[in-house]
């Protein structure tokens, strides 16, 4: 396919606005709780499946998106993906009931289906093999950028605005990614017809909504929740089952050769362990800025620019360094970056301040900066265009999984460190009860009561469980080096290309 330089250019910065709507929508909805709360008369049960609706549908439908994109046209796919979540983030917004907004959420996810995957899928057939690390590296900020602008964003917006607006602000992005596409973009899909795996996609969709569901649940209850924990067991029993389906049929969902390439396979599962530490930081950096700092959330979000600056600076430094050391380096020195930065974070006190703390999330954003981009480009240089709609999905399907368990582990070990450091002496169970259920609901009665000690209390607590947090994150950092080093070919010439032969 051969488009003219500035067309491919102006594609991918449409797609990239329309990718900014998604990573804005997984963010962006926290700080309206409160809100919906009120005037949905939600229960904290509702409140969570105002998110979780999202992720579930997302999750499930990443790979028959890919295999529709492959099968229909990924342009024709692309488009109902923009209109149906455009469509959706208006029935968001408009809701007048939780049930309403849960069944809204549910179709937002399954446009952010569509929209995702297939938006990476056409990065190997429009550019060439030299131009799509900084094609991916823009594809990829567009994505990440949109998780701490969501707090910015949206906190001005409930400032000004009804709390339908965090749902609009998506309108104008979707409009422009849906134009550039219609008009720009050629169509593409695999070669040939060939009969849809609909075992396959059952049961590859349900493994996937019970893996989420269960880390869901284990994010909410505990590893020691039986439900949680069957519910996992019985997703990974069903992706095992899927396998070996699609090791038997003739047509299958997504070509299993795949993962006998080293490139595609550790370059996905690398990229997941991006995704497992990256969600983990964003999860405890904006709960330790509001609880520890005294922040509110739009402060919070700003106060997340400079891992966003680090990124955004880490990503083109990427690039260079694919071009001279090839992949296999930079992600290792991605990882080794990365590392670093949460091994500073491990040690923040209550004393540190907010200069230390940037210092420290900067270094965070650097090392994905320049790990991320480089393990996709490794698992997309595998890819042709023929399968390169379920191959992204796939990709994704994994990432979004990783992104999700490092909510729910990570989630836990702060959780459990919070409570063992807490000083409970003196207050009756009901009030340990509250203090224990996580820093926000300490520090608030710790204010109400105003009791210094128990605000030092749950303060300390919090920042001890974030850095048990954190080091857990250096572990990952480092294994993920010693899997780059040992399973992961150089893929560089003298010239400093990466010849196909190689892959």
């Amino acid at each position: 396919m051969n488009l003219q330089e500035n067309r491919r250019w102006w594609v991918l910065s449409a797609l990239a606005v329309g990718i900014l709507a998604v990573g804005l929508d997984m963010t962006i909805l926290n700080l309206a709780l409160p809100i919906l709360a009120t005037e949905l008369h939600a229960t904290n049960r509702e409140l969570q499946w105002f998110a979780d609706a999202y992720n579930l549908v997302f999750a499930a439908l990443l790979l028959p998106a890919g295999l529709l994109g492959d099968r229909l046209g990924r342009k024709k796919m692309l488009i109902i993906g923009l209109i149906v979540f455009g469509t959706a983030s208006v029935a968001c917004a408009y809701s007048d009931s939780a049930g309403e907004l849960i069944a809204a959420r549910a179709v937002l996810g399954l446009g952010a289906a569509l929209l995702v995957p297939l938006s990476m899928a056409i990065i190997p057939i429009l550019f060439s093999e030299k131009e799509r690390p900084k094609a991916i590296a823009v594809w990829m900020m567009a994505n990440a950028f949109g998780i701490p602008l969501g707090p910015i964003v949206g906190g001005w917006l409930l400032s000004n605005y009804r709390w339908g607006s965090v749902f609009l602000i998506n309108i104008p992005l979707i409009l422009i990614a849906l134009f550039a596409v219609s008009i720009l973009l050629p169509e593409s899909r695999g070669s040939g017809i060939q009969k849809v795996d609909h075992i396959g996609v059952l049961a590859s969709s349900l493994g996937l909504v019970g893996i989420t569901y269960g880390v869901i649940e284990v994010g909410e209850k505990g590893w020691g929740n039986p439900t949680a924990l069957a519910t996992i067991v019985i997703g990974m029993l069903l992706l095992f089952a899927f396998i070996l389906w699609e090791k038997r049929i003739r047509h299958p969902l997504f070509d299993l050769s795949l993962f006998r390439s080293a490139s595609f396979t550790w370059g996905t599962i690398l990229a997941t362990f991006v995704s497992f530490m990256m969600f983990g930081v964003l999860f405890v950096t904006p709960q330790f800025f509001q609880a520890v700092e005294g922040a509110n959330a739009q402060s919070a979000g700003l106060r997340l620019l400079p891992l966003v600056g680090g990124l955004l600076v880490g990503s083109q430094i990427s690039d260079w360094l694919q071009s001279r050391f090839g992949t296999r380096i930079t992600i290792a020195l991605g990882f080794l970056v990365l590392g670093i930065g949460v091994v500073l974070g491990a040690y923040t006190s209550l004393g540190s301040g907010y200069g230390y703390t940037s210092v420290w999330i900067t270094v965070v954003g650097f090392g994905i900066g320049f790990a991320l981009p480089a393990a996709m480009d490794e698992a997309m240089s595998v890819l042709s265009a023929e399968r390169s709609g379920v191959g992204s999905a796939l990709i994704m399907s994994l990432r979004q999984v990783g992104g999700t368990m490092g909510v729910a582990i990570l989630g836990t070990l702060l959780s459990k460190g919070y409570r063992d450091k807490l000083d409970l002496d003196g207050l009756s169970s009901d009030i340990a009860e509250v203090v224990q259920r996580n820093v926000s609901a300490g520090t608030t009665y710790a204010l109400q009561m105003d009791s210094t000690n128990l605000l030092h209390s749950v303060r300390s607590a919090f920042v001890h469980g974030m850095g048990v947090t954190l080091w857990m994150c250096g572990g990952v950092a480092a294994l993920g080096i010693v899997l780059t080093l040992s399973f992961l070919k150089v893929r560089i010439d003298r010239n400093g290309n990466a010849p196909s032969d190689m892959k």
